[in-house]
């Protein structure tokens, strides 16, 4: 299997042992995006504002693949608290309002850097493209 780190400075770098995203021949693998910039820095904010950043996010580096969103198959989405979900499902489907992939979204303890949500995707190729 031909496996191809994804990169692009349209989104921020790893900050650990891990790439943006690994394509694994038609199947992109997108790690967990949280609220940072390109630059690194946290979006500060409410749940909305660090959704879009962190979707803006995977956008970038599923494009970076040459994919788009609608080829993604399945988010994971943890949230810092539940209370957040009906405004963060508004933002989420800004950004999926066609193409909807699976998904579970979960409240967790705690998030890198004490962020408000982090999202994870993965990605099929279609063969039309």
């Amino acid at each position: 299997m031909d496996n191809k780190i994804i990169d692009t400075d349209l989104a921020p770098k790893a900050v650990g042992p891990y790439s943006q995203a690994v394509l694994a021949n038609n199947i992109l693998f997108v790690s967990g995006q949280i609220p940072l910039d390109k630059q690194g820095k946290i979006i500060e904010g409410d749940i909305s504002l660090q959704t879009k950043q962190v979707l803006t996010n995977l956008k970038a580096i599923i494009e970076a693949a040459g994919m788009a969103l609608s080829d993604v198959v399945k988010c994971s989405c943890f949230l810092k608290s539940m209370d957040d979900f009906v405004a963060f499902n508004t933002t989420y489907s800004e950004y999926f309002s066609t193409t909807l992939p699976a998904r579970e979204c979960v409240e967790v303890a705690r998030l890198p850097k004490n962020v408000l949500v982090e999202i994870s995707a993965i990605c099929i190729r279609s063969v039309n493209t």
